[in-house]
């Protein structure tokens, strides 16, 4: 039987342990690869938080929310194209959400297991950055949702025809 001394001093340490709890980074090789300081400079702190240590930004912080523009969503750390602004869709969560992947090639999926809950960790196919979390909750025709941090992505419009 747990005491309450024991649920709340637990419950006080938890914010200490959640990075010991934090989502691993995709494991292998990638086309794209530097050393973290390479990255971290490449990046800037913020970016670098999200893409190689698996952070994820404060909802509603992301310019690309509004981005309503036709283009394609890169992945930062690399440039591979990621999403379609014609799969984007308003979620409501804060946080820029496609309802596909531009190819599925595009991104690879681990399970996440961190902060007691199993999720899909989406990241990019060529360099491993993480880019948020796939959700079965969306919109048809997949039903799906990546919710994907904007730190994560750079915005190339379309050419004008």
């Amino acid at each position: 039987m747990i005491d309450r001394r024991t649920l709340f001093v637990g419950a006080a340490a938890l914010p200490f342990a959640a990075p010991a709890l934090a989502a691993a980074p995709p494991s292998g090789r990638f086309a794209v690869s530097f050393t973290p300081a390479q990255w971290q400079q490449k990046l800037g702190k913020d970016a670098y938080a999200v893409l190689r240590e698996q952070a994820t930004e404060r909802p509603f912080t992301s310019p690309l929310n509004k981005e309503k523009r036709a283009g394609t969503f890169t992945c930062r750390g690399c440039g591979q194209p990621l999403f379609s602004s014609a799969h984007k869709f308003e979620s409501g969560t804060g946080w820029p959400s496609f309802w596909q992947p531009i190819s599925k090639a595009a991104i690879g999926t681990n399970v996440d297991r961190s902060y007691f809950m199993v999720r899909t960790e989406v990241h990019c196919s060529r360099c491993g950055g993480h880019q948020g979390h796939m959700f079965d909750d969306g919109p048809k025709p997949t039903g799906l949702r990546y919710c994907i941090n904007g730190l994560a992505l750079a915005f190339v419009p379309a050419k004008a025809a």
